[in-house]
């Protein structure tokens, strides 16, 4: 049986979208909320500002939902997981900040971004400190393990901004592509899963796969997250559309497409890599190469395939209303629009 029909048979006893996904999480994310909301109040009120503000921004809060859900697969029901639900919301949120003053974003979730109402200064210096401040609480756990994997984590995320920011304006292959996306966000993804396990009391084995599983999924996440980028609208988006090419990044659709192309259409693709503008150039123009070689279409079936990879690490585990979840949660990011 393949992964889509395990998943649809398991889905049977109930039938699983956004809405029961909150219910069954919605006190947890609630107190993770108010967590968050007292996690990012300092002394020095630009930083409670900014914190603020992001926080406002929202989000869908699928890392911390997943650490949730991992550690209800084992029946823990304490506040640890709520804890460290919110740290990783806080990392992630530090993440952006930083993302948004490299790539000189102008908007983030349909509202201006951050470094364009504080400046690059003072925004640089609130995700450092939202960093701290999440080590900090992390603290609270006294678990090495915990600091081990978030550590880890941290440096892993930025040595792929590093990584990235050498490849702006360049072609690349997809193994390197998929080194970076993994760094930036599926690297995110598995920890939480992991941090859920570790709380939940899981074997060694237990972890790893809940791991295999983030990482899978988060991979499928910024795949999709990349298509969109080409192929949605501006409101949807809430940035503006190819935002990724506009900031020199070869994402998985453009650098299949550049295999293939013609030298001709390969230079329009670089030329706006290069100059990171859209001029002579209209997105649609480079969106039609890409539909030329159906890499959009290969792009989504690589998030297929890792989607797939995802619900197969669940194997390990008795079926239960929470796997049930976990295994709906690769068809939420692959049919999301936004």
């Amino acid at each position: 049986m393949t992964s889509s029909a395990i998943a649809a048979d398991a889905a049977g006893s109930r039938k699983f979208g956004t809405r029961e996904i909150f219910d069954l999480l919605r006190d947890d994310l609630i107190a993770i909320e108010r967590e968050f909301q007292r996690d990012a109040i300092s002394d020095v009120k630009v930083i409670t500002e900014i914190g603020e503000y992001l926080r406002e921004g929202g989000g869908k809060r699928i890392r911390p939902a997943l650490l949730l859900l991992a550690s209800k697969l084992f029946g823990y029901a304490g506040h640890s997981a709520v804890r460290l639900g919110a740290v990783v919301e806080v990392i992630h949120t530090a993440t952006l900040v930083h993302d948004d003053i490299i790539d000189e974003a102008q908007t983030r979730r349909g509202r201006p971004a951050a470094n364009t109402r504080w400046g690059n200064s003072k925004c640089v210096l609130a995700g450092d400190w939202l960093y701290m401040q999440a080590f900090k609480i992390a603290l609270e756990e006294r678990n090495f393990r915990v600091l081990d994997l978030l550590i880890g984590l941290t440096q892993q995320m930025v040595e792929g901004e590093l990584l990235q920011m050498e490849k702006l304006g360049k072609s690349i292959t997809e193994a390197e592509h998929l080194n970076l996306i993994f760094r930036k966000t599926a690297c995110l993804f598995s920890v939480s899963m992991r941090l859920g396990a570790i709380v939940g009391g899981a074997t060694d084995e237990q972890e790893q796969a809940l791991g295999e599983y983030g990482r899978n999924l988060g991979l499928a996440f910024q795949i999709i997250d990349d298509v969109l980028d080409l192929t949605a609208s501006e409101e949807i988006l809430g940035k503006p559309v190819a935002s990724d090419l506009r900031e020199g990044k070869a994402t998985m659709a453009v650098i299949h497409a550049l295999e293939r192309c013609t030298p001709e259409e390969r230079m329009v693709v670089k030329s706006v890599l290069q100059k990171r503008v859209f001029d002579e150039i209209q997105p649609a123009d480079v969106v039609a190469i890409l539909n030329r070689y159906h890499s959009i279409g290969y792009a989504i079936a690589a998030a297929t395939d890792y989607a797939a990879t995802a619900r197969d690490a669940l194997s390990v585990f008795p079926e239960s209303e929470i796997k049930r979840a976990l295994l709906w949660i690769p068809d939420f990011v692959l049919q999301r629009d936004n």
